[in-house]
């Protein structure tokens, strides 16, 4: 792949850089908003790594709202120490496909990368996600498996969804605090294997086949086997 890392911190941008280069990807640097637009707007890329706060006169929300303006779908992780829920919020609604927060695992970002551009964003943001015969319409927050309706609280929907969101992938008990409780510490409690409990009694326990899997050691999947 070809990837734009549009970051001035030199320390983040040269481990990213790195990282991304030693997976065999082809990767180009912007230092600042302004040449990150002129880069992202005159070059192809398969996707972009930006940054929230950047020199330049162009921060990476205007930035990715310029690009987005003019029909370029190429697919944006923003990577970026503002973690507020508020952030992540104003970030995916100007066109950002997926939100990392600083400090972060490398791993992480290529797989957050690599699943960016296998979904392929050029139809525009995805208001359905499908796992098998389960479906979730972001728009409605209405959730089925099977035809039927699942009524879910919440914290419910937002565990799905980022399960979902990451289908086939294994998620890690860090990125379920990160990413659904908002918390960037662990605060040594069983709050997640309840609501996984919880939503398995909605989710798998009524149909014939489980979707989701804890995988020992490591955390959880949601997948289809059939």
């Amino acid at each position: 792949m070809r990837i734009l890392v549009v970051e001035d911190d030199r320390d983040v941008a040269g481990f990213v850089l790195k990282g991304l280069r030693e997976a065999g990807h082809v990767v180009e640097h912007a230092g600042n908003g302004r040449d990150g637009l002129f880069m992202a707007a005159s070059e192809g890329f398969d996707a972009i790594i930006l940054d929230r706060m950047l020199p330049g006169g162009i921060d990476g929300l205007r930035l990715l709202e310029t690009l987005r303006s003019q029909n370029n779908n190429t697919p944006v992780l923003f990577l970026s120490a503002m973690a507020q829920v508020d952030d992540r919020v104003r970030g995916l609604k100007a066109g950002g496909d997926d939100y990392l927060t600083k400090p972060f695992a490398f791993a992480e970002l290529l797989a957050r990368v690599e699943a960016l551009t296998r979904r392929g964003k050029s139809e525009g943001p995805a208001t359905r996600l499908c796992v098998g015969d389960l479906e979730m319409d972001l728009l409605s927050r209405t959730v089925k498996r099977g035809g039927a309706k699942i009524d879910l609280q919440p914290r419910e929907f937002r565990l799905l969804e980022y399960l979902m969101r990451h289908a086939g992938q294994v998620v890690t008990r860090t990125m379920l605090l990160e990413g659904v409780w908002d918390y960037h510490f662990d605060p040594q409690t069983n709050v997640i294997d309840v609501h996984v409990s919880r939503l398995r009694q909605k989710v798998d326990k009524p149909f014939p086949s489980p979707l989701i899997h804890t995988v020992r050691n490591a955390g959880y999947m949601l997948r289809h086997d059939g």
